[in-house]
């Protein structure tokens, strides 16, 4: 397997110092081990994929080195208008290289989510014209694969691709570890949020972990899956999907349980449900501070207010709590006030080593929570 050491230097050797990207599972020990060797001014975890490769342009007209973007291959969505309306050669031929982590390759077993990416993932660098290689554990091969692939980046002035298949990487933890006082974990919190829902309530959660430890809590207690709709991909939207269930279903109340990753990935979503006076929006961001789906990478959510951005946002009520001894206080006070309405939980980080996954397919959870919403 690739030591992410030897294979950060061999970037390095080839002139590639600055790093930039949003955190994949397949890539974690690669984006641990840059996060703990690289400087803030030479590695950035970026908001979304697209505000990456806007980062790795800059860097580029600035000191006319290649800057490398590490993402995960459902993030390719977020990348095609930079590269194609700013990198492409058609417009400022910029040399930029991908390092893409393939989620759900075809003939290997992944989850729903990532089947069709996974497909498609080739021929979608084919479409935007960016020459790729594969690779694997082999790391003499990987490595010697860099030379030609960043070669070709500079001598053509274009986006290249490193697409990464799963198991390439020896394990690397990451030792910059945000330290917090918070002892709950965001599975204590999702808990306490769903035992204070209302019988007729409905939860939107977000992308990863937050949606499994939701769907595990429910079949603890007995409750059923039809209240819930699992946004198992789209990493950054389960704020609009409940806000646009709200809209359609004015007498049920939508609660949606977000991250900090997800609501910073495309934080103007808080400019249209805080301006959207729909009284039934109930928006709850748990923050622990990371990428905690994909290996633990640090979000910026501990140095910013997303409290005080919602407020600035035009949420009616707006609060913050980081104490789990008055949060269910809060969380029923907060579930009863009139939308749209924001509370940000702190949490500390981490997830149960044998947390499953969902058991009901995305069509069967489809299904069942649009026959709930039709319930009176």
């Amino acid at each position: 397997m690739i030591n992410p050491s030897n294979f950060y230097n061999a970037l390095k050797s080839y002139g590639v110092d600055f790093f930039t990207g949003v955190p994949d599972s397949l890539l974690k020990s690669f984006c641990a081990y840059v996060t703990d060797n690289s400087s803030p001014e030479k590695h950035v975890i970026a908001a979304n994929e697209g505000g990456a490769v806007g980062l790795a342009i800059g860097y580029y007209l600035s000191t006319g080195k290649l800057p490398l973007v590490y993402l995960q291959n459902s993030g390719l969505g977020n990348v095609i208008n930079p590269l194609t309306s700013l990198a492409d050669r058609d417009v400022y031929s910029i040399p930029l290289l991908f390092l893409i982590g393939w989620r759900g390759k075809p003939d290997s077993i992944d989850e729903p989510q990532h089947i069709k990416q996974g497909k498609i993932t080739l021929e979608t660098l084919d479409v935007l014209d960016v020459p790729y290689v594969i690779i694997d554990e082999n790391e003499k091969q990987s490595i010697n694969k860099l030379s030609g692939i960043i070669k070709r980046s500079l001598d053509e002035s274009k986006p290249v691709a490193v697409v990464v298949k799963k198991n390439s990487f020896l394990n690397y933890q990451l030792k910059q570890e945000q330290s917090t006082s918070f002892m709950h974990k965001r599975e204590d919190v999702i808990k306490m949020i769903a035992d204070n829902l209302s019988v007729d309530d409905v939860v939107v959660s977000t992308t990863g972990m937050s949606s499994r430890e939701l769907f595990e809590y429910r079949a603890f207690k007995g409750d059923g899956h039809g209240k819930d709709f699992l946004t198992v991909g789209g990493m950054g939207h389960a704020s609009q999907i409940a806000l646009g269930v709200a809209k359609g279903n004015p007498k049920k109340n939508v609660v949606c349980i977000d991250g900090d990753g997800s609501t910073i990935m495309h934080l103007g979503s808080l400019s249209i449900s805080g301006s959207s006076d729909v009284k039934n929006f109930k928006h709850i961001v748990v923050n622990n501070g990371s990428h905690d789906s994909v290996g633990g990478q640090p979000t910026v959510a501990f140095d910013i207010n997303l409290t005080a951005i919602a407020e600035a946002n035009g949420y009616k009520c707006f609060k913050r709590c980081d104490s789990m001894s008055s949060l269910d206080k809060v969380i029923i006070d907060f579930l009863r006030s009139e939308g749209p309405v924001f509370l940000e939980i702190l949490a500390a980080k981490g997830s149960r080593s044998n947390l499953g996954r969902p058991t009901k397919t995305p069509i069967e959870n489809k299904i069942a929570f649009m026959k709930n919403l039709e319930t009176p």
